[in-house]
């Protein structure tokens, strides 16, 4: 049989008795002859209290030291369920990011993996001892802990699958698979049998929750073959229907759109009577990167005399402040009028490779809002997806109307 990672989220392992189902599924896996490796997030809620206490320890927290505190939520985790497989006759141990190891570089809180060290734990493997690796977490080139960021355990994951060429990395989590939309919203959304890893990432990175997206790029360069599947059904191990993601030769036949999704992160900010000369969208945008603000959608409108503009671009909520702060100090340089924030809008996305080879998907999204009578703010496109920013307000309306008008409710 082959070899494959394995990794639980979360809400997977967010007690003891969930824990104890998570090494049930695993022990499955092993009594199907599979050499195992799993990698675990921390108990569902620990993360937050655990950066919570960070911030009330000392608001102004040193990177490093923040690192050490939030990464013991995976350690506790790995721990346990090497103990639940150890009950039930499984042979496991567990393994921190530093044992490994995994490098990254000195990034604390976003770290970046640059190595995957895995001679000790192929050999272990190799005994048949499931090794359990503590997801999110690595070691800098300091020797000091790191962390990857949130959702860092789906890029432990895929890292460690690539590292050890691994047949496959199943991801469990609290859905049994990628849907067309958002089910709690669009009841008659559907899952997908298979989606190609550009649909995951633009998905991912366009508001979906179920992967978390540099998990989906390192899984695409390095052409590991994911599942995502549900821990909450009631069966384990891979005889759970759940979706695949794949490269794209290998779904013989493309939905023009594969999902629509959306995102509630985002925030507008519009600058009134902005000089129209070069350069200055460089002088408006360079501080922002300066100061870390990250940047989406862009709209710009000339003035009829084409002395000035109205420039029009998208930040996630939480920056919000931190952009019109940067904005403000710059105001007398930029020379704009004034700066309107409005953080009551959404994101919504249609995503398909097949938009490539098919005309009037545009047409069909902007048609399918103005019947129900929904203004769009912004428009950006890809290769294959088409995001509008419109009013948070008609966010469950306009999910329903485009996954209508794209022919993707289930029968």
């Amino acid at each position: 049989m082959g070899q494959i990672v394995v990794k639980f989220g979360g809400t997977s392992v967010a007690d003891i008795d969930r824990i104890r189902a998570a090494a049930a599924t695993v022990k499955a896996e092993v009594e199907r002859g599979h050499q195992v490796a799993v990698v675990v997030s921390a108990m569902a809620g620990v993360t937050n209290d655990l950066v919570a206490l960070t911030r009330d320890a000392n608001p102004l927290h040193d990177a490093r030291e923040y690192d050490a505190v939030v990464a013991t939520g995976e350690q506790a985790t790995s721990g346990l369920l090497a103990l639940c497989l150890q009950q039930m006759g499984v042979s496991a141990r567990s393994w921190q990011g530093w044992q490994i190891p995994i490098r990254t570089d000195d990034v604390h809180g976003k770290a970046r993996i640059l190595g995957v060290e895995t001679e000790d734990l192929a050999s272990r493997l190799a005994d048949n001892q499931v090794c359990v690796v503590a997801g999110f977490q690595g070691l800098g080139p300091d020797n000091r802990i790191t962390t990857l960021g949130r959702g860092g355990s789906d890029t432990t994951a895929v890292a460690l699958s690539a590292a050890l060429s691994a047949d496959r990395c199943d991801i469990y989590t609290d859905v049994d698979g990628v849907y067309t939309s958002d089910p709690r919203i669009v009841t008659r959304a559907r899952k997908l049998d298979k989606i190609t890893y550009e649909e995951m990432l633009e998905m991912a990175s366009l508001g979906a929750k179920v992967l978390q997206t540099r998990s989906v790029q390192l899984a695409m360069g390095h052409s590991v073959p994911l599942q995502v599947l549900s821990s909450f059904d009631g069966a384990v191990g891979s005889d759970l229907p759940g979706t695949l993601v794949v490269a794209e030769e290998e779904i013989v036949e493309q939905e023009i759109v594969s999902g629509v999704t959306y995102s509630r992160d985002e925030a507008k900010i519009t600058l009134l009577q902005v000089p129209d000369r070069p350069g200055v969208a460089a002088a408006i945008f360079g501080p922002l990167s300066d100061a870390n603000v990250n940047v989406d959608m862009i709209v710009q409108n000339v003035s009829e005399d084409g002395s000035a503009t109205d420039l029009t671009f998208t930040v996630s909520r939480g920056e919000l402040d931190r952009a019109l702060e940067v904005l403000e100090a710059c105001k007398g340089e930029l020379g704009f009028a004034a700066s309107v924030p409005d953080a009551n809008v959404v994101k919504l996305s249609v995503v398909g490779v097949g938009m490539r080879t098919h005309a009037g998907v545009a047409k069909r999204m902007f048609s399918a809002l103005a019947e129900h009578n929904i203004n769009i703010l912004v428009i950006s496109t890809s290769e294959i997806k088409i995001s509008v920013l419109i009013a948070e307000e008609f966010t469950e309306l306009a999910l329903r109307a485009l996954h209508t008008a794209y022919g993707l409710d289930a029968a």
